[in-house]
């Protein structure tokens, strides 16, 4: 087998553009296209076979140490075979397009607990890949656009007969020179390097629904990232965080708090307004209420994300207990405790703790 180095008329020593080169110019003067002969042609497929092994680092290496592999040239093993019969009668014919789809991207957004209730729209800055302004996708410089690849004649493939058990057998496999494109851009795009695309900052209008909660993703489609020389843009998750809340916090969609109360006031009853996430709501406290009784506001919690209607507020009362009573006060509680019958303090079962019980109605156990 003649040696790959010769074929192409390099030294051992040659540089990956000067195999390059000399490859370039054994293809121009042997393609059939160019010279038809049977004696070109079988040239043209040993130039070819040459070029393919010594423009792989890694083909090249082997090559250089000795090995040819025990199927004949162009074949690593049973695997290449099954490739060349199976793999490539599959491959689709043609160049390949310069454009593809952009990859999705994602990004982490906090909102407010708040802004749940009913859901809210957010204008959001986003670091990503755009189409390139100066060439409008193209990869090419102004006034400029790709020409045909030479070696392939646009066609983006190399076809080549190699000798294998089996036979001659026809392979394809990409352009070397244009990397199956077919085209050749020789005016790169100054601005964007010939990728058609650069990194920018832009805005993306988010319509945040009703109801999400952390954790949730949401898919914003052919909101990602541009893809090379213009290709369509990929998408945008947004993984959603709901801030903590000082006062509120969230069952679902219920939404729950703790009204302390006065011990007078849960004796004789009482109103409070209070401010909730989306207005004010009257709470109405009855006479002899105890701590951790649950008072019930309905439709005042988050709206459902799928469906209608929304959950209920849910307050937990807190009877307060004074500490500290000036005389005049010690002595109007003791008035009071004397009207009443008194009775001596029993023991009974364990009862829970306020916070746990406050959990329990909660959530209904």
């Amino acid at each position: 087998m003649a040696d790959h180095y010769e074929v192409l008329g390099v030294e051992r020593t040659a540089t990956p553009e000067d195999i390059k080169k000399a490859y370039r110019r054994l293809a121009r003067e042997l393609h059939p296209d160019v010279n038809p002969g049977a004696e070109a042609q079988e040239k043209f497929k040993l130039v070819t076979h040459a070029y393919d092994v010594l423009s792989d680092p890694q083909q090249r290496e082997q090559y250089d140490l000795g090995g040819q592999g025990g199927f004949g040239a162009g074949f690593g093993g049973f695997g290449d075979i099954f490739e060349t019969f199976f793999g490539a009668a599959q491959r689709t014919s043609g160049p390949r397009s310069r454009k593809e789809r952009g990859q999705d991207a994602l990004l982490r957004i906090e909102v407010e607990l708040g802004d749940v209730i009913f859901g809210i729209k957010r204008d959001l800055e986003v670091d990503t890949a755009v189409v390139c302004g100066t060439c409008e996708g193209s990869c090419c410089a102004p006034g400029t656009q790709p020409v045909t690849c030479d070696i392939c004649q646009g066609t983006g493939q190399i076809q080549r007969s190699v000798r294998s058990l089996l036979g001659n057998v026809m392979t394809s496999s990409p352009c070397g020179t244009c990397r199956g494109y077919g085209t050749v851009i020789q005016n790169p795009c100054p601005t964007c390097g010939g990728q058609g695309r650069v990194r920018a900052r832009r805005k993306v209008t988010v319509d945040i629904p009703a109801g999400v909660e952390t954790g949730l993703r949401l898919q914003l489609s052919g909101q990602g990232e541009v893809g090379p020389a213009g290709g369509a843009n990929g998408d945008l998750f947004l993984e959603v965080k709901v801030r903590h809340h000082d006062i509120f916090s969230r069952n679902g969609d219920d939404l729950m708090a703790t009204l302390e109360v006065q011990m007078t006031d849960a004796i004789l009853g009482t109103s409070a307004t209070i401010d909730a996430l989306d207005g004010p709501v009257t709470v109405e406290v009855k006479p002899g209420v105890q701590s951790a009784e649950v008072i019930t506001v309905k439709e005042r919690g988050v709206t459902h994300l799928r469906g209608s209607g929304r959950g209920d507020l849910r307050i937990g009362v807190q009877v307060v207990t004074p500490t500290k009573l000036d005389a005049r006060q010690q002595e109007l509680i003791k008035q009071f405790a004397g009207t009443r019958k008194s009775a001596a303090p029993t023991l009974t079962h364990f009862q829970q703790g306020l916070f746990q019980k406050l959990r329990d109605r909660f959530l209904g156990i």
